[in-house]
């Protein structure tokens, strides 16, 4: 379970041996999933920056057992980062039909917030290319066109302004571990979107 109530869904287990071409044995598919629920830990609790050495201690497995299974630390970065980004398009997706948008805009901003806190990797994650980040705007930008049109968020905002701002958010919050700053950075942030009366 994520923090923010959402599940976190990690790539499908890899059934074959790329290279060989047959089936993992039960003992390479168990250090695969080890590998990915420690990275998973160590990109959100340091980002990208965590040497892929300390992802093999905290997996129980050596260096050699990780390469295995992902060629650099990028690909496996992106097999943590497809799963997150996954859940929160879906997560997104399933607010867009609420009947408040208002509320299903800000709880979903809220939800990226909490992550961002609690997941140092998530700047990063969006910041990654590719469908899934565009498909992360997308349904980030429904979201946000549905609030305007409800009157909850102000007019002239766009998607890319939003992912401007959760960006400097983001940057601005990097070294903090007050959950009180977060939350107070947040609001200034929610407040500043909303429609003036």
């Amino acid at each position: 379970m994520a923090e923010g109530g959402g599940l976190v869904r990690l790539p499908p287990e890899r059934t074959t041996d790329a290279a060989a071409g047959r089936p993992l044995r039960a003992d390479a598919a168990r250090n695969r999933e080890k590998v990915l629920q420690a990275a998973r830990q160590a990109f959100a609790e340091s980002g990208y920056g965590v040497p892929l050495d300390e992802i093999a201690s905290r997996a129980g497995v050596g260096p050699g057992t990780v390469y295995r299974h992902f060629p650099s630390k990028e690909a496996l970065f992106e097999a943590v980062v497809t799963a997150r980004i996954t859940d929160l398009v879906s997560d997104a997706r399933a607010r867009a039909d609420a009947t408040d948008p208002g509320e299903a805009f800000f709880g979903f901003l809220a939800r990226i917030a909490g992550e961002a806190a609690a997941k140092r990797d998530l700047p990063d994650a969006i910041s990654v290319a590719g469908s899934l980040r565009e498909d992360l705007f997308a349904a980030l930008d429904l979201l946000l066109r549905r609030a305007q049109q409800a009157g909850a968020v102000r007019a002239g905002i766009v998607a890319s302004d939003l992912i401007v701002l959760l960006k400097g958010m983001f940057a601005g919050l990097a070294g903090s571990t007050d959950p009180a700053v977060h939350e107070r950075v947040f609001a200034v942030l929610a407040d500043g979107l909303r429609a003036r009366d």
